[in-house]
């Protein structure tokens, strides 16, 4: 048999179109033609293929071979589709004889190669796994990648350690045995906010923004816990669902990030100030995902916020508004999911000591404005809650450590999050405004109050909304099926804005 053809996996976003993997041998010439719109990566597998071969006993034919990967316009990139294509050839030189009862379209294969024929794990193995299960194949992938695969429950896996070993299995000697998946091991535990000296209304903040998967802005002097409250906010946010788990590791797969030891803990991504917009959202030739997606049903923090170029920072606030991102260049685009939360921090002056009882600060009030108009309106807009976090006094810093371990917080943020499901099915930082008139209307004295901030403080229609939505949180936090006016009243204070 001079032609063989074999079921792989390419990746587009997070979707795993299948490839063909057409290998045919003729008489002339020897050569080793690679066609069906492959990368560079992808073209190299000539030269991996032809020495794992040899170094693992078979002969690599001196014959002119051709190796179609279709559909022809999907674009291939990576070295998923060496295995794939090391035993077409064997396939088709006659090395290798399928037994019936492993006929090859019942299998789906994906596997790097090394030059002495042993597997190396490929990025993007849920996202196939996923995709194979659903085509009713088995899925024959290298050993380390094997536990990231058995994330999706119900899909046969074989792992390999090698080209022998799958050839062992698809010629009937040594069949592969189905994985089990491994026990993933506890993460280590998450800072707790007990740790942060005073700074009880950041604290309250940051209770809050993990009830209702709200966006906060810390502004503070330097050294006054900004980083710390944000480094703990994960710890407060309640388990995550499997859904959710399933999504944020196979945005990780895609990026070649995943560990298994990370399953079902919320990410906490934080980019230096220095990343360019395609870091942050995603891009490249090949789109891959950004700091946003990674950060997908976890946090985004952002550290010295008005350091970031202003047209990074502006390309968050469709992804804030929507939870995903549509990456497009010339030839490819792809979307991915980034429903993140942001957290941001930054100083109140250049130099940070706007306000600090040391009176340091010698900036201008025209610096000043300067400094804070690299934050464009549009995008403060969409920021649930601001606040300040002044300097640690000398009190709190050498006193005993008082404040309320994350645990006890985390109860609370808990609860909170189950009436949101168990009311709207999400959290209260999503709604819509149709749901937020249904869901988040508050009493007279609330409503009162409101009104008189929309005159007074100048109130977009996002921003009232937001008030609304907070609001909300902070009812539920109380455990009050009723908006109340203390509750909007808390909900207009973290409006003011960075002034105070």
């Amino acid at each position: 048999m001079s032609l063989a053809v074999l079921r792989s996996r390419a990746l587009a976003g997070l979707s795993a179109p299948e490839v063909a993997v057409e290998v045919h041998l003729a008489n002339g010439l020897p050569s080793f033609t690679l066609v069906g719109l492959p990368e560079t990566e992808v073209k190299e597998a000539r030269e991996r293929v032809r020495a794992a071969l040899q170094n693992s006993g078979f002969d690599f034919p001196a014959k002119r071979i051709t190796v179609n990967l279709a559909p022809a316009d999907l674009p291939k990139e990576s070295g998923r589709f060496d295995l794939a294509i090391a035993l077409g050839i064997l396939i088709a030189s006659g090395q290798l004889k399928a037994n019936v009862s492993n006929a090859l379209d019942q299998h789906e294969f994906a596997g790097e190669l090394s030059l002495s024929g042993e597997l190396r794990p490929v990025r993007g193995t849920l996202a196939m796994c996923l995709s194979a299960f659903s085509a009713g194949r088995v899925f024959v992938l290298p050993d380390a990648s094997a536990d990231e695969a058995a994330l999706v429950t119900r899909a046969t896996i074989l792992p390999a350690r090698s080209l022998l070993d799958v050839c062992a299995h698809l010629t009937g000697v040594a069949p592969l045995v189905p994985h089990v998946p491994k026990v993933a091991v506890a993460a280590p535990g998450m800072p707790d906010l007990a740790d942060v000296r005073g700074q009880g209304q950041a604290k309250r903040a940051l209770e809050v923004a993990a009830a209702g998967n709200h966006s906060l802005l810390m502004s503070g002097p330097p050294g006054s816990g900004k980083s710390m409250l944000a480094q703990r906010l994960p710890g407060l946010l309640p388990p995550m669902t499997e859904i959710e788990a399933l999504e944020s590791a196979a945005v990780h797969s895609l990026a070649g990030s995943f560990a298994i030891e990370r399953w079902a803990q919320r990410p906490f991504q934080a980019p230096h100030h220095s990343a360019s917009a395609p870091a942050l959202v995603g891009g490249g030739g090949v789109p891959r995902p950004g700091e946003i997606s990674l950060a997908h049903h976890g946090v985004l923090f952002l550290d010295e916020l008005p350091e970031f170029e202003r047209r990074v920072l502006e390309a968050l606030r469709e992804p804030l508004e929507t939870g995903h991102i549509r990456v497009s260049r010339a030839a490819r685009r792809a979307e991915f999911p980034a429903r993140f939360q942001l957290v941001a921090a930054m100083n109140p002056c250049p130099c940070g000591w706007l306000g600090h009882n040391s009176g340091k600060c010698r900036c201008t009030p025209d610096q000043v404005a300067r400094y804070r108009s690299k934050l464009s309106g549009p995008l403060l807009d969409r920021i649930d809650l601001m606040v300040q976090v002044p300097a640690v006094t000398e009190t709190e810093l050498t006193g005993r450590r008082e404040g309320e371990p994350s645990a006890r917080v985390r109860e609370r943020v808990v609860a909170a999050r189950e009436r949101q499901i168990a009311r709207q099915g999400k959290a209260n930082a999503v709604l819509s405004p149709e749901e937020i008139e249904l869901h988040c209307l508050p009493d007279c004295a609330g409503a009162a109050l409101l009104k008189q901030a929309l005159t007074r403080l100048d109130l977009s229609a996002r921003a009232y909304h937001r008030i609304l939505k907070v609001a909300r949180t902070i009812a539920d936090l109380a455990d009050e099926d009723i908006i109340r006016g203390a509750h909007v009243a808390e909900a207009i204070q973290y409006r003011r804005g960075l002034g105070g």
